[in-house]
C-alpha cells in the first residue's frame, strides 16, 4: 500500500490542480453535473469570495507515488458557528479514490486544521455557504446529478462509516417533480382565494428591477429572513449579494424567476421567491474539463436560452414563515407551471431539503413527485487534548 502524503495549497498551479481532479476522477460519468472551473476557481480564491469576510479556509491534496489521488478544503465560517453556537470546521470538495487510507488522511487534515483552530468538531460535507453543494450522496447514485449539489461515487459514504468517530448530523431528500399537463385544480381555486382574500400577487421581475431598483437585494434578503433557521445557515452578507447577482441574474431567463408580493402593505412588500433556472446538467458534462471554451459556452446558452433540456432545477423557493399557512407558494406554482409547459419541461428537481422539513415537502403534495436521492452530512468530535 502505497504512502499517503497530503500537501497544502499554496500556489495557482496547485489550485488548478484541485479543481482538476474532481474531472479526472469523474471522466465520462454520466450521473456527475461538475462545476464550470470558473465557478469553483472563483469560490475558492480568497480574493474574489466574499465569504472570506467571515470565513477561514485550507485547501488539501493527497498524493501517491506523486500522483494526486485525493483533495479537500476545510472551512471554518465563523458567521455560522457564532449564529449556532458550534466550533466547528466544515469539510468540503472532498473526492478520493477507493482508498480508504486516502480518505482518512484528507479527514485528517481537516481535523489536524480545525483544531489548530480551537475548533470541537467536524462536519460536512459543507460548503463557505448554503449556496454551495452541500450533503454526500447516499442514495441515488443513478440519477443524474444538478450543479447545485454533490454527485460521488457510492464507495465515499462506506468510507466515512469506516472512518472511527465519524456519524450522522443531518440528511437531506431531494425530489423529481414530474410537471402536470394542467395547472392542478387545488393551486388554482387557493391562488383565486388568497388573492382574493389577502391581497397576494405573483409576479415576474425584469432585470432592471432587479439591478437598478434594488430589488435584487429585496429577494436575497428574504432568503436571509426565510431560511435562517435551516442547519447551518449563515446570512449573506451585501458584498455577497452583489457577488451572486453578478453571477448569475444577466444570464438568467426572467419567466422562471417569481415574486409573490403582499400589495395591502404599502410597498407591495416581497413574501416570497421561486428561483428556478433550466437544467445545466448535460450542458457541463459537455464543457471539457469545465471550460467555457472552446465549445461549453454553446452547450450553456442552448440550455439557458433555448430550452434544449427536459428538466428544470427549482433552485430555491422560499416563503416567509407568516405566510405559509396562507397558500402562498399556490401562486408561485400556479405561475411557473404554465411557462415549464411551454418550455417543453418534463420534471424539476428541489434541490436539497432536510428530510426533517415536512412543511417544505409539503408543498409537492398535488403534484407527482418521486423521492428519487438522500445525502448526508457527517459529525466527528475533534479532541483538543
Amino acid at each position: 500500500m502505497a504512502l499517503v502524503e497530503i500537501r497544502k495549497v499554496e500556489t495557482k498551479k496547485a489550485l488548478k490542480a484541485f479543481i482538476d481532479f474532481h474531472y479526472d476522477l469523474y471522466k465520462g460519468n454520466e450521473y456527475d453535473a461538475p462545476n464550470l472551473f470558473m465557478d469553483d476557481l472563483n469560490t475558492l480564491s480568497k480574493d474574489k469570495n466574499a465569504a472570506f469576510e467571515f470565513c477561514e479556509a485550507e485547501l488539501f491534496l493527497a498524493y501517491q507515488e506523486g500522483k494526486i489521488v485525493g483533495r479537500v478544503a476545510a472551512i471554518i465560517n465563523h458567521k455560522a458557528n457564532e449564529r449556532w453556537q458550534r466550533k466547528t470546521v466544515r469539510f468540503g470538495w472532498i473526492d478520493f479514490i477507493d482508498d480508504i487510507e486516502v480518505s482518512r488522511a484528507l479527514l485528517g487534515a481537516v481535523e489536524e486544521f480545525g483544531r489548530s483552530k480551537g475548533m470541537e468538531e467536524v462536519v460536512g460535507p459543507l460548503g463557505f455557504t448554503d449556496f454551495d453543494p452541500e450533503g454526500m450522496l447516499t442514495y441515488g447514485f443513478d440519477q443524474l446529478g444538478t450543479m447545485a449539489t454533490i454527485y460521488n461515487y457510492p464507495y465515499y459514504p462506506k468510507h466515512m462509516e469506516q472512518i472511527s468517530g465519524y456519524e450522522k448530523d443531518n440528511d437531506y431528500v431531494e425530489f423529481k417533480i414530474f410537471i402536470p399537463k394542467e395547472i392542478p385544480e387545488k393551486y388554482v381555486k387557493v391562488s383565486q382565494m388568497i388573492e382574493k382574500r389577502y391581497n397576494l400577487h405573483a409576479r415576474t421581475l425584469t432585470r432592471h428591477e432587479v439591478f437598478k431598483e434594488g430589488f435584487g437585494y429585496k429577494v436575497f434578503h428574504l432568503i436571509n429572513d426565510t431560511f435562517k433557521d435551516l442547519y447551518g445557515f449563515s446570512e449573506l452578507s451585501d458584498k455577497q449579494i452583489d457577488q451572486y447577482l453578478s453571477m448569475w441574474m444577466p444570464l438568467a431567463d426572467m419567466n422562471l424567476i417569481v415574486v409573490v408580493e403582499d400589495w395591502s402593505t404599502p410597498d407591495h412588500k416581497i413574501i416570497g421567491v421561486g428561483i428556478t433556472i433550466p437544467s445545466l446538467s448535460r450542458a457541463v458534462q459537455k464543457c471539457h474539463r469545465g471550460r467555457l471554451l472552446p465549445f461549453g459556452w454553446w452547450h450553456l446558452m442552448m440550455s439557458l436560452f433555448f430550452h434544449k433540456t427536459k428538466y428544470v432545477d427549482l433552485m430555491m423557493v422560499g416563503i416567509l414563515p407568516e405566510y405559509r399557512k396562507k397558500g402562498a407558494n399556490a401562486l408561485l406554482f400556479s405561475h411557473l407551471i404554465p411557462w415549464y409547459q411551454r418550455y417543453g419541461f418534463e420534471w424539476g428537481e428541489s434541490q436539497v431539503e432536510m428530510e426533517t422539513n415536512e412543511n417544505v415537502q409539503s408543498q409537492w403534495q398535488y403534484l407527482e413527485t418521486e423521492q428519487h436521492k438522500r445525502r448526508r452530512c457527517y459529525v466527528k468530535k475533534i479532541n483538543l487534548a
